[in-house]
């Protein structure tokens, strides 16, 4: 029986059509783990044709290796620098410690984050926020940074956002075998991207609707990836 996360509702309702969003429970996914085997073993009797199955940037990530203890990050002046005036939240640091910048500086070249740090200041300060990471791009979006309510080990590491993801969710739809579409995520409790997707822009744009709110969760939940399915 389907189960929503604590404090999520289980069904929507988006332009009149109800749809259910399940989360599906796994172990703790570490770098040694291989995606599809970890999704065929959680999934694959779950999902049905017609279903839409969504994987988090985070697991795609980590699994391709792109996980990175905070000890061996070594930020440069300017990571320092800038990550000081990146605003904090109670959801994520996103790159506010160095260790975050120092990485988007690697993902994403000096001058992209230089050029998205001086729209940034100069829209700030007519009150508009979200620029720098518009500029950024969704290489800078994905770093996932940690925080205290981070599942172990990766409440001490930086995970960067996912290699080829459009690949990856072709990969897993050829894997789990049924007439579905899959997308590789990135939800948080602000709003959320979709990285890689085997469907089209519309789609996208609707899933984005539907899992607005971050079914998943932000915490230690452990469910990494779920199904949308018409209720």
């Amino acid at each position: 029986m389907a189960q929503a996360n604590e404090g999520k509702p289980l069904t929507v309702t988006v332009d009149g059509i109800a749809y259910q969003r399940i989360p599906i429970k796994t172990h703790v996914v570490m770098r040694d783990d291989i995606l599809l085997d970890v999704i065929t073993k959680y999934a694959g009797d779950a999902v049905r044709d017609g279903d839409v199955f969504f994987v988090t940037e985070k697991i795609v990530g980590i699994t391709q290796g792109r996980a990175f203890p905070l000890e061996d990050i070594k930020p440069r002046k300017l990571a320092v620098t800038l990550s000081r005036y990146v605003t904090k939240t109670s959801h994520g640091i996103g790159l506010g410690i160095p260790e975050t910048m120092e990485m988007a500086l690697r993902e994403c070249g000096t001058p992209r984050i230089l050029l998205a740090a001086a729209v940034a200041a100069v829209t700030k300060a007519v009150g508009r926020r979200g620029d720098f990471y518009r500029v950024a791009g969704p290489k800078a979006r994905a770093i996932d940074g940690p925080t205290k309510n981070t599942i172990p080990p990766y409440d001490s590491q930086v995970v960067l956002g996912p290699a080829r993801p459009d690949g990856v969710a072709a990969d897993v739809k050829a894997a789990l075998g049924k007439s579905i579409d899959v997308l590789v995520v990135d939800i948080n409790d602000f709003g959320g991207n979709i990285l890689g997707s085997t469907a089209g822009r519309a789609v996208d744009e609707l899933m984005v609707r539907i899992l607005k709110d971050n079914p998943l969760g932000q915490d230690r939940q452990s469910t990494p990836m779920g199904i949308i399915r018409r209720a």
